[in-house]
């Protein structure tokens, strides 16, 4: 089962605060332990809200919102992919990581073909298989 790992942006992250050596550290050898047990399948980490955009789709209308965005407590500040057998183990390896006090993390199942039933047919299921094979292939490239 793949999952989305949502790191929960604070305010130091918002402020721009950079991680000390020893947290960057500390992280690297948690990711590594995570590639080296086959967990990770991405991960980033993503710059204060004061450098997003927001597009919100209305009543046919669309605008685009500049950040800094002030509800910190609805924001991200990094995420991972991670590819395990269930969410309860995904929670204990998130318990795992180097987060000091006040870092929240949401786990998330992303759906899987399986999960849409009859009303993936096919020929969706086909389409979307073709996209995924050109998405790993721009990759490679």
């Amino acid at each position: 089962m793949r999952f989305v790992v949502m790191v929960k942006a604070t305010r130091n992250s918002e402020d721009g605060v950079a991680p000390s050596t020893e947290m960057l550290d500390e992280m690297t050898k948690y990711n590594e332990e995570l590639v080296k047990n086959g967990i990770m399948l991405a991960g980033e980490g993503l710059h204060p809200s004061s450098k997003a955009k927001r597009v919100r789709f209305a009543s046919g209308q669309k605008s685009v919102i500049d950040g800094p965005f002030t509800e910190t407590k609805e924001l991200l500040a990094g995420f991972w992919l991670w590819q395990v057998r269930s969410i309860e183990e995904a929670v204990e390896w998130i318990k795992r990581a180097p987060f000091d006090e006040g870092t929240e993390i949401t786990i998330r199942p992303i759906f899987e073909s399986e999960d849409f039933g009859k009303e993936l047919t096919p020929q969706l299921r086909a389409r979307e298989e073709r996209m995924r094979e050109e998405i790993t292939r721009q990759q490679k490239s």
